[in-house]
Parts: C-alpha cells; sequence; structure tokens
C-alpha cells in the first residue's frame, strides 16, 4: 500500500465463471440472503439448515440434456455464516447451482462475491477538540467516549502501540460481548481495556484466490491502513509524536477513550465482500456502536450490493456506520457507499502543511509540499530534466504520456538523468516510488507534478532522495521553462511544518463527489473532514513509503485520503453517541450535518483545491463538520427504518428489491402518497422536468425533533436558488418539551424565465436565536 495507494480500497476484482476440460463447470464464491423464518423445525439451528442445502445441490444437480459432473473440490462448503445484519451465507457455487438455489422460496438474493479496496495530528485541535475541556463541551459531555465502542474493518492494528494502552480507563462496558482471537502473532493478552476485541476473516480473501504469501493469519496489521485509521478514531494522547520529525508534537484520535474494536477483513489484494460482511456481523454481534469502513467498491443498487445491506442491518440495531467516499474525485458521480442508510465522508485539509519551495535558475520560486528529511541538496543549482526528455531506449516514445514521463520503473536513461533533479508526472505509480526510480537512474532530486485531475491539490510524501510535490499549474511552468531553456537548472528548500496555512480547510481534489447514481435526493458524500496529510500511529517493521528500497522505520506515519477522513466522522459518532446514549444513527448524522459550515475560517466560501472554485454541495454535502456545534444542534431531523422503506418504494424499488433488502414483506401499493424528495433527509432536493418548470409547484415535508433541553420557539429564514420561489410554512414552530415533532412544508417553484437547467442552489436555517439549524435546498432542472 503506498500513501496514496493507501487512499481508499476503490479498485475492485471481478471474477468471472468459465468451463474447463471434461465438461466440468468452476465454481466462484457467492453470498447467499436467506429468509431464515421459512427454516423447517427439523433442523437444528440455521447452519445445519444451510449445510443440508448445499450438500442437496451437490447430489441433485440442475438437470439439464448434458448434466455437469460436480467433482469433489467443488462440492460447496460454508465460507462464512451470517446470523445478526444480514441472515445467510458465502460459499463456492457454480452457475447451475446458483440457478438451484435461486427457485428455492427460502431464497432471497444470490451475490458474487469480490474484492473491494482500501480508500487511502492536528486534526482533533483543528476541529476544536483539542482545546481545555469544558463541562458541557463534547469531550467532557460524552467523557471522550468512553462508554461507545467503533468497530474498526480495515487490515488489523499493531497492539503495542501507545495510541491504544488502557491506563487509566474504566472497566469495559458491561454490553461487550466480542472476543481477543488468538491468531500468528496475536495472543489474547493484546487486547486490554482499550483494544476490547480483535477478529480476522481471510476466508472469502481465499476462495478470490487473494495472494497469501506472506500472509500472517492474525488480527496483526503488517499494511499499516488499519493501525492508522483505528488510531484516528479512538487513538489515547501520545506525547513528542512525529513522522521523522513532521507535524511534530501530541497525537491523539478523535474519541480518545472509546474502545476499539478491530476485525480484519483486508489483505494484501483487498477485501472480499464476504469477509467484509462477516465483520459487519460478528461486529454488530459482539456490540459495537459505531461500525468504521474505508474500503469502496463501484456503486451498485442497494439491492444488489451485499455491503450496503449488510448496513442496513446494522442500522436497524441501532448501529451508526460511516463509510469512505473514495478518492475518484475529482471526476463526477464517482462517490462510493451511496446507500442512503451510510454516513459517507468526503476528504477536506487542515491548517498544517509540510512547506518546500522549488526554485528555478530564471528566479521563479514555486511552492510545494514534503516529507523528505534527508540531507539537502547543494546550494548550487543543479541540472533540471523533465522524464518524459530522459527515456531509456526500451522504454522511448518519448514526451508526455509516455513511462518515462512518469517515472515508471526502469523507464529513466541513467545517461541522460544522472546527477540531475528529474521532473515525474503523477499518476501510474506511487508518487513516493517516484523517487526511487530516479534514485536507480543516477538522479539526485524529484519533482512530482499534478497532472489535470489531480488540479491544485497537494500531497507530501517522505521521498527517498530531495523530493516534492506541486500543483497541476505548477508543473505546466517548470515544463514550460524546461522547453524553453537552454540549460534549465534548479534547487529545492525544505521548509519543515507549517501551521496556521490559509484557506483552510479545502475539499481535496482527490474526494470522490456527487451526484450519487443511487438518488437525486440523497447527497454523497454527506459531508466531509480532516482526510490531507493525517499523522496517526503506524506499525513496527514497516516504512513510511512501504517501499522496498526504503529501510526508514517511524511510529507514526502521514497518510492522507477519505480513508483518513472517514474514521474522524466515526470518532464524532463516538462522541456523540456518548454524550446522547439515546440518538439513532439517524440522529446523529442530522446533528453533524445541519451544523456543518461552508465557509472557511476567515469566512469565505469552502474551496474546491481541485481548481480553488468555490466547492459545490456535490464536493462536500452539507459542510465540514463541526464537532462542537453538533453536540446541541437544536433540532434533527431523524430517520428510522419505515422512513427508508417509504423512500425505496417512492423511488420505485420493486417489493421483491426492498425484501431483499429488509427481510420484510412489503407491499408499496398502498393508500398513502410518498415522493421520494419527502424523505426526513437533512439536505432537501427536489428535480424539475424542463419541459414544464414554469408550471412546477413542488411540495416538500420535513419533520424535526426537539433535542435542546426546554422549550424553545423557531423561525426560519430562507436564501433561494437562483431562479427559484421557496415558501416554508409555517414560518415559526415552537416547541414546549424535549422531544417533540413538528412538521413543516417547503414548496419550490421556478420562476418564469429564472433559470436556464442545471442544479441551483440554497438553503434553509431555523433559529432560536441559540441554534442554527441549516438545511441546503438544491434544485435540479
Amino acid at each position: 500500500m503506498s500513501p496514496l495507494g493507501s487512499l481508499v480500497f476503490i479498485v475492485f476484482l471481478s471474477f468471472s465463471v468459465a468451463s474447463i476440460d471434461a465438461g466440468v463447470e468452476t465454481a466462484q464464491a457467492f453470498i447467499v440472503r436467506v429468509q431464515n423464518d421459512l427454516k423447517p423445525p427439523e433442523f437444528s439451528g440455521v447452519e445445519h439448515w444451510y449445510s443440508s442445502t448445499l450438500q442437496s445441490l451437490s447430489s441433485n444437480p440442475l438437470a439439464s440434456k448434458n448434466p455437469i459432473s460436480i467433482p469433489e473440490q467443488i462440492k460447496p462448503d460454508l465460507i462464512h455464516v451470517y446470523r445478526t445484519v444480514f441472515h445467510g451465507f458465502s460459499a463456492k457455487l457454480t452457475v447451475q447451482q446458483v440457478e438451484v438455489l435461486k427457485k428455492r422460496p427460502e431464497i432471497l438474493g444470490v451475490f458474487p462475491d469480490q474484492l473491494r479496496h482500501l480508500q487511502t495530528t492536528r486534526s482533533p485541535q483543528f476541529l476544536g477538540l483539542g482545546k481545555a475541556v469544558m463541562p458541557n463541551g463534547l469531550i467532557g459531555e460524552s467523557d471522550s467516549g468512553s462508554n461507545v465502542v467503533i468497530g474498526v474493518l480495515d487490515t488489523g492494528i499493531w497492539p503495542e502501540r501507545r495510541s491504544f494502552h488502557d491506563a487509566g480507563l474504566s472497566d469495559v462496558p458491561s454490553k461487550w460481548k466480542g472476543e481477543c482471537t488468538e491468531g500468528e502473532k496475536f495472543s489474547k493478552k493484546l487486547c486490554n481495556k482499550k483494544l476490547v476485541g480483535a477478529r480476522f476473516f481471510i476466508e472469502g480473501y481465499e476462495n478470490l484466490g487473494g495472494s497469501t504469501r506472506d500472509v500472517v493469519r492474525s488480527a496483526r496489521d503488517t499494511d499499516g491502513h488499519g493501525t492508522h485509521t483505528a488510531s484516528t478514531a479512538a487513538g489515547r494522547t501520545v506525547s513528542n509524536a512525529s513522522l521523522l520529525g513532521f507535524a511534530s508534537g501530541t497525537a491523539g484520535g478523535i474519541a480518545s477513550k472509546a474502545r476499539i474494536a478491530v476485525y480484519k477483513v483486508c489483505w494484501h489484494d483487498g477485501c472480499s465482500d464476504s469477509d467484509i460482511l462477516a465483520g459487519f456481523d460478528k461486529a454488530v454481534e459482539d456490540g459495537v456502536d459505531v461500525l468504521s469502513s474505508s474500503i469502496g467498491g463501484p456503486p451498485v443498487p442497494d439491492y444488489d450490493d451485499p455491503i450496503a445491506i449488510g448496513a442496513f442491518g446494522a442500522t436497524e440495531l441501532g448501529v451508526f456506520v460511516s463509510a469512505a467516499a473514495g478518492n475518484s474525485g475529482p471526476s463526477e458521480s464517482s462517490v462510493t457507499n451511496i446507500a442512503p442508510w451510510i454516513t459517507t465522508v468526503g476528504a477536506s485539509s487542515i491548517d498544517r502543511r509540510f512547506a518546500a519551495d522549488l526554485l528555478l535558475g530564471n528566479g521563479s520560486i514555486i511552492n510545494g509540499s514534503s516529507l523528505y528529511n534527508g540531507k539537502p541538496l547543494p546550494e548550487k543549482n543543479l541540472s533540471l530534466i523533465y522524464g518524459g526528455d530522459a527515456a531509456a531506449e526500451a522504454a522511448k516514445f518519448e514526451g508526455a504520456g509516455s513511462p518515462a514521463a512518469f517515472c515508471m520503473p526502469e523507464s529513466l536513461s541513467p545517461k541522460l538523468t544522472r546527477g540531475k533533479i528529474v521532473l515525474c508526472d503523477r499518476g501510474m505509480s506511487a508518487r513516493a516510488a517516484k523517487s526511487l526510480v530516479v534514485k536507480e537512474a543516477g538522479g539526485v532530486g524529484v519533482i512530482v507534478a499534478n497532472v489535470a485531475m489531480e488540479g491544485e491539490n497537494l500531497i507530501a510524501d517522505a521521498h527517498l532522495i530531495p523530493g516534492l510535490a506541486i500543483t497541476d499549474s505548477a508543473g505546466h511552468l517548470v515544463r514550460n521553462y524546461i522547453s524553453s531553456t537552454e540549460k534549465p537548472e534548479a534547487t529545492m528548500v525544505f521548509r519543515g511544518t507549517l501551521v496556521g496555512v490559509k484557506p483552510a480547510p479545502v475539499i481535496a481534489s482527490f474526494s470522490s463527489r456527487g451526484p450519487s447514481y443511487g438518488s437525486p435526493f440523497i447527497f454523497k458524500p454527506d459531508m466531509v473532514a480532516p482526510g490531507v496529510d493525517i499523522l496517526a500511529a503506524w506499525p513496527d517493521g514497516l516504512s513510511p513509503t512501504e517501499l522496498s528500497g526504503d529501510s526508514r522505520r517511524t511510529k507514526f506515519n502521514i497518510l492522507s485520503g477519505t480513508s483518513m477522513s472517514c474514521p474522524h466522522v466515526s470518532g464524532l459518532a463516538a462522541l456523540l453517541k456518548g454524550a446522547h446514549p439515546d440518538w439513532s444513527p439517524g440522529a446523529i448524522r442530522s446533528a453533524l450535518m445541519t451544523t456543518a459550515y461552508t465557509h472557511d475560517q476567515d469566512g469565505k466560501p469552502l474551496l474546491d483545491d481541485t481548481n480553488y472554485t468555490t466547492a459545490t454541495v456535490f464536493v462536500m454535502g452539507a459542510g465540514h463538520v463541526d464537532p462542537e456545534k453538533a453536540t446541541n444542534p437544536g433540532l434533527i431531523y431523524n430517520l428510522t427504518v419505515e422512513d427508508y422503506i417509504n423512500f425505496m418504494c417512492a423511488s420505485g424499488f420493486s417489493d421483491n428489491s426492498i425484501k431483499i433488502i429488509t427481510r420484510r414483506s412489503i407491499s408499496c401499493r398502498g393508500s398513502h402518497k410518498f415522493h421520494p424528495w419527502d424523505i426526513n433527509y437533512p439536505i432537501i432536493s427536489v428535480s424539475v422536468d424542463p419541459s414544464t418548470r414554469s408550471k412546477t409547484r413542488l411540495t416538500v415535508t420535513r419533520t424535526v425533533t426537539n433535542v435542546g433541553d426546554g422549550g424553545s420557539e423557531y423561525s426560519v429564514t430562507v436564501r433561494n436558488p437562483k431562479g427559484i420561489s421557496v415558501a416554508v410554512n409555517p414560518k415559526k414552530m415552537e416547541f414546549k418539551k424535549k422531544g417533540e415533532k413538528q412538521s413543516y412544508k417547503v414548496q419550490i417553484s421556478v420562476e418564469e424565465g429564472g433559470n436556464d437547467g442545471g442544479a441551483v442552489v440554497g438553503s434553509l436555517s431555523w433559529t432560536d436565536g441559540k441554534h442554527l439549524v441549516t438545511s441546503p435546498i438544491v434544485v435540479n432542472i
């Protein structure tokens, strides 16, 4: 896992079924959804029933004119059994066996297993959580989440890190039923009052053919990603933390007293759906309150996604599920984890930067970013060359787009690069790996320049030789300088850690964005949180770059990605659950969304660092999380299972599709009229037919619950989207007690000639003078 490769597991592998010699059909892993209440009474339990069902498939294959023999080695056996959030099992099956299964009345759905991938400190202070503990603040009210358990689905954990010590912690919450599973290099004694559970799931990964070379069969983390995310969410406070001297200071997770339970579901080549689902299932059975998943796959309909189905089961049981939005930005509709009941998190920067300057021979100074801490370059300028102009004979063609332009392994000519600084385009390989390629070719420095997709975003790397990252626009300047100068020269100056950097936050260009493929009425990501250059714990035996040629070792590392922003929100959810034990997952998400901010520390609109334009709701959802305000939001938009079912009906889901997700027999032909835009989601979104827009009058209904102490009176303020008229009724709501609910209606109409099409955004805000409860309004024309 490279630093940006660690951003998020978003690549997926599919495995096809093929015919082989002698008429024998190969099998692949499938996940089977079962209606458990149809279990015949003669079976002692569901596992007995599932096993018997599989045995019947072996003895009675689907009849055909050319029967297929089923050799002993592919007789179906159970891989996992799911009992909590997803009733059913996973097993290796042939296509014909799947067809037989689908005809059985108890089978709700069959899904092919696949591999997903991971989406890969000052952030608590930046979020306002590093100040003195106030009695009525989030840290004080929640006791830093001490009674909450966060389940982390990832690559495991390095339990010896100081981030996971239990000194001073109270006893493990009595509700906890999990365990510490023994395994290779992992004993039960490694768990404590902080790390309360550790399990691992590899069977599905193995059945998909994932590499098991040097694999450690336990919850021990040999990748680093899981240790980093777990400590980001809930690591203890550790002094004198840094990466090679960068970001030096005290490091701590968001919910420093919350308990951590680790479910290792990700291995060298990724994370199988069947193992992820097993982790979900066991975590909820164990008693977690929050599930954190920095894992992503391709967006598919909720009824075809076993992870979305498992997340629904977790939400139904009161567990908050947060997930990474993905690292495929700035492409539109690239967001993953799109189910309405999942809280999907995009990535933003904090006010810290690891500054480095590129000094060109013409006197230009270009600001960059770097984590290089080795011997500096000599004070004199050195020759500068573009990788695309320094191709080895075997790697030619020349220019942009060539392997040498990206400084791919063995692509550079030592004759042309020896003793020079090499400019490499970002992409095609890990950023830090480019410095190793340049070093092996005799180069003495590396510049990694963003290409158009990465824009103005800067991510720092711990290069093996003097090296830095520069933006896309800066890359053009350097290439132009090289091409127009007879003897281009440059040097670099490394300035270390800077804090108080402005503007901050900005939305990271790599952060996946909407519109969501799932629905125009649910926005993904729901919100953004810190995910750029995040310092957190790191295992022994791993270099910060994870390159084989890197002998450096560190107890902390700096990574970027929505993999890093997701555990920030997981930790915040734990704090809010600790402060408000009765809050549902929907209430927690609402509190984070309605109090989120859309302006930076100087009061200017948040920017998208792809091109430093104003970030839109499709990029940041409701905005950037504001933890202290979320502690006491005043009003919340709660969402129940029934709300989700109504939404699915209104969105055109078939009764059978809803049954696959919910295990409930639902008839959507009710007498009530529910529109998909009426889902009680904190963002109001409607779609208008352009051909009838001047005649369109849409009415949206929302219900709020008073979570403030005592009575209060709220009044509404509206900021109309361009060309849109918005009217709210009533304009005032009076609440007499905590827990009281009231509804209001929003009438949305298009003004004559007032809009040329596209999406326009406004907002409405309810305030009682103390709280400000804001909802974006989005009209798609």
